[in-house]
């Protein structure tokens, strides 16, 4: 009896396990099938609750923006920031519950599949760079929710939603950069594994807030915008086409130049003197490195806009030198440059070459102090300088058992 017992017991048990494979693939159709249906269902209450989310942040901010004496300033900045909180979380629900999701199941479309994509590029900066993972996931949920509003062309939402979007994506880049302009201070370590790559990101993420964020701020009617809209009309000229090494180190000078008037305390004077140093080096490399004539008298003449920018817009305002004997330099230089801009109007040829010399004479001095070898800019500087008649060549060459002496130069 036990024995047919157990034997009926197996039977039963391989039965069971045939049926279970069996409808193992009818009820996955099943499951792929509800999954399908409900994920509509969960972008429709994820959307509504961002709406609802959305709304509640708007008011805490129009509140916030309020100068009014009946507001608890500091109730209001809580409240500011609760529901910016709720609202921030109902984004990200929205990623994971519904995008990905929909790019599991192949019902994505092209912007929920570079939005999920986006969004796994910003969480894996989170083990090693959480402050920058910190203000770049924020950035990345409200710009998410922003194209959303745009899509869906609804008008009165956008027109109520962009004081709040630009003020925090202000406020976001300037957290960013701050940032940034730590690591490039901070002398006793390195990040992201050379201080180049910190260079790169300060100028991308430059150029990002000035393509997405500053184009909003000029529409704005409230906005002084008198030196900026010209600044961003001559970085617009790079925007169009494919840009060579030379076409990146001017857009990169540009954004240099509006970040003195957008970025000052997040991106410091000190901070920004390294980014402008990144770039005389670049500049100079390509000039001397450039073989073709046409395309290195461009590159010179980029080189010489530079170093005036270099001159003008940053060590005109700065005020702590490292050495006294660095400061009474640099008042010298500066006193020559404002004497030669008098020519500008009354002869500007003269005072071109003028400005030239100037710039050559005092780049020739700093190469003295650089690691990287200068020996053809040198040489291009010096041919320069005799070709504006500044600068003597005295031709002492013989030949002396067949070999001739090197040419002398005099300045």
């Amino acid at each position: 009896m036990k024995k047919l017992y157990f034997e009926g017991m197996i039977e039963m048990e391989e039965r069971s396990l045939r049926i279970t494979g069996a409808d193992k693939t009818f009820f996955n159709k099943i499951t792929s099938t509800l999954t399908r249906l409900l994920i509509p269902t969960q972008i429709g209450i994820n959307s509504m609750l961002i709406s609802i989310k959305r709304n509640n942040v708007i008011k805490a901010f129009e509140n916030y923006q309020l100068q009014n004496e009946n507001y608890d300033k500091e109730e209001v900045e809580k409240k500011y920031d609760n529901a910016y909180e709720a609202y921030l979380s109902s984004l990200d629900k929205y990623v994971m519950d519904s995008i990905y999701k929909k790019v599991k199941n192949g019902t994505a479309s092209e912007f929920e599949k570079s939005a999920l994509s986006k969004y796994y590029e910003v969480t894996s900066l989170k083990e090693n760079e959480y402050i920058e993972y910190k203000y770049r996931k924020q950035k990345y949920l409200i710009e998410l929710d922003y194209e959303g509003i745009k899509m869906g062309d609804k008008v009165k939402i956008k027109e109520k939603y962009q004081p709040f979007y630009i003020s925090k994506m202000d406020s976001l880049y300037k957290s960013i950069l701050k940032n940034y302009s730590i690591k490039v201070a901070d002398n006793t370590n390195q990040y992201d594994s050379t201080r180049e790559w910190i260079y790169i990101k300060i100028f991308h993420t430059l150029e990002e807030y000035i393509q997405s964020i500053l184009p909003l701020k000029i529409n704005n009617e409230d906005y002084d915008k008198k030196d900026i809209k010209s600044e961003y009309e001559k970085y617009e000229v790079y925007t169009v086409g494919k840009l060579d090494t030379r076409d990146n180190i001017e857009k990169n000078m540009i954004l240099l130049g509006i970040s003195r008037k957008l970025f000052t305390h997040s991106l410091p004077l000190i901070v920004a003197e390294q980014c402008y140093e990144k770039l005389l080096k670049d500049a100079r490399v390509l000039v001397q490195d450039t073989k073709i004539a046409t395309k290195r008298e461009k590159a010179y003449s980029m080189l010489i806009n530079l170093i005036e920018d270099y001159n003008v817009k940053l060590l005109s305002t700065k005020v702590y030198w490292n050495s006294t004997k660095e400061r009474e330099n640099y008042k010298k230089f500066w006193s020559k440059y404002k004497e030669i801009t008098k020519l500008k109007e009354t002869d500007f040829i003269e005072y071109i070459r003028q400005k030239e010399i100037l710039f050559i004479k005092d780049d020739i001095k700093k190469l003295d102090n650089e690691k990287t070898d200068y020996t053809k800019l040198l040489k291009y500087y010096k041919r320069k300088l005799v070709d504006y008649g500044a600068m003597k060549v005295i031709k002492n060459s013989w030949v002396s058992k067949g070999k001739y002496i090197k040419v002398k130069e005099v300045a």
